[in-house]
């Protein structure tokens, strides 16, 4: 069977979207054709980023309380089963457009992320189900920047602090619905997780650290076990991991797991091409050709 999914998991700052972006250029000197799709891609093909979901009644309430944009909600709308779903951070990107405050609340709080738990999952598994049977007939490979088993982690734990086991359940789902296209699960360590952290908070713009502290701390686990600021979140992160752990455990897929730790950007692409070259033959069908 050939591999066609390579998933790319870990935590914050462990070096996730350096490892996708490398797994993708080996693939391309090994002449492998990939498609990568790193967090936040909007045409992402398994998962929503920026979508709102609507039953009928809520997306007739919309069109009518902001009836200036009523004609490009009914264009842009998508239709499945008896959902309409809206991709909302789309159309500010390709129409320039700039929403109403109250407008963009209204919508944001119908964010598939925003949802219940098994709202959230009964969309996600289908949109991954979908995706899986796409991917089946074109032979190109996927590497997916962690979608799999971050996302289903966040608004279980982070966001709803559901048990373990409704958290398990969810990526084992997912699990089955990918096993037909041999997925490898490459997944990202760091010998000392406070070190990475603390590092991504003074490196990366302040607006992100003071989001993500406030996502990780005023909701769900954290909210539950009253942590606050840098030091709560740490602790946060920290049953994460563990989460991750069980999860990794939990699940039959090929895994290989990836020491990021000393930073060095040539030895981490040899160590990626070692763990790519043994799988070559899996991956060979889908070589480019000139």
């Amino acid at each position: 069977m050939r591999t066609k999914l390579i998933l790319i998991e870990g935590l914050p700052g462990f070096g996730k979207t350096t490892t996708a972006q490398l797994v993708h250029e080996i693939l391309t000197e090994m002449n492998i054709k990939s498609q990568l799709f790193l967090e936040g891609d909007l045409e992402h093909p398994a998962d929503y980023e920026g979508v709102a979901c609507f039953n009928k009644k809520e997306f007739d309430e919309l069109l009518s309380t902001y009836e200036k944009f009523s004609e490009l909600l009914r264009t842009r709308m998508i239709k499945k089963d008896n959902n309409y779903l809206l991709e909302y951070r789309k159309i500010i990107s390709e129409d320039k457009l700039i929403f109403p405050d109250e407008f963009m609340h209204t919508v944001v709080k119908k964010d598939i992320y925003e949802l219940s738990l098994e709202q959230n999952r009964e969309l996600i598994t289908k949109r991954w189900r979908e995706f899986v049977e796409s991917a089946l007939i074109g032979s190109d490979i996927f590497i997916f920047d962690c979608c799999f088993i971050q996302n289903p982690v966040t608004i279980g734990m982070i966001k709803y602090d559901a048990n373990k086991e409704e958290i398990l359940s969810y990526v084992k789902e997912l699990a089955a619905i990918v096993e037909r296209l041999n997925p490898l699960l490459i997944y990202v360590e760091q010998n000392d997780l406070e070190h990475s952290f603390r590092k991504i908070v003074k490196e990366r713009p302040k607006e992100w650290s003071e989001g993500f502290i406030e996502y990780y701390t005023n909701q769900g686990y954290g909210q539950e076990h009253g942590y606050k600021g840098v030091e709560g979140t740490l602790h946060v992160l920290q049953a994460r991991r563990a989460l991750e752990e069980e999860i990794l455990n939990g699940i039959t897929i090929a895994q290989q797991k990836v020491n990021n730790s000393s930073f060095d950007l040539n030895d981490y692409k040899q160590l990626l091409f070692g763990i790519l070259s043994d799988r070559e033959q899996d991956l060979q069908i889908n070589r480019l050709i000139f």
